[in-house]
C-alpha cells in the first residue's frame, strides 16, 4: 500500500467537493444571479486540487497495482460529479482495510 494513499484520499474528497460547489452553486450564481465572484473564488483551488488528484493517482497506481483500465477509471472519475467519492469507496477504502 502506498504511503501517499491517505493524502490521495483527502485530495480526492476536496477535489470532488470543490467540483460540486463549482458546478451546482458557483456557476448557477454566476449565470442566473449575475455574480461571478464565487466562480473566481472556487476556480483556482479546484484547478489545483484537480491537478493534484491526477498526479497522485498516477504516482500511487503502481504501488496499488492498478491495471491501466483501473487507472483510467480513476482519472475519468475526476471529470464526473461525485466520481471521486465513488473512487474512494470502490478503490481506496478497500485498500485501507
Amino acid at each position: 500500500m502506498s504511503k501517499l494513499l491517505p493524502v490521495f484520499r483527502i485530495v480526492a474528497l476536496l477535489e470532488g467537493l470543490s467540483y460540486i460547489l463549482l458546478l451546482f452553486i458557483a456557476t448557477p450564481l454566476k449565470y442566473f444571479g449575475n455574480d461571478p465572484q464565487y466562480v473566481k473564488l472556487l476556480g483556482m483551488p479546484h484547478g489545483l486540487l484537480f491537478i493534484a488528484y491526477i498526479v497522485l493517482a498516477v504516482l500511487i497506481s503502481k504501488s496499488m497495482k492498478w491495471s491501466t483500465r483501473t487507472l483510467g477509471i480513476v482519472l475519468i472519475a475526476s471529470l464526473i460529479p461525485f466520481g471521486t467519492f465513488y473512487i474512494d469507496k470502490k478503490y481506496l477504502k478497500l485498500s485501507n482495510a
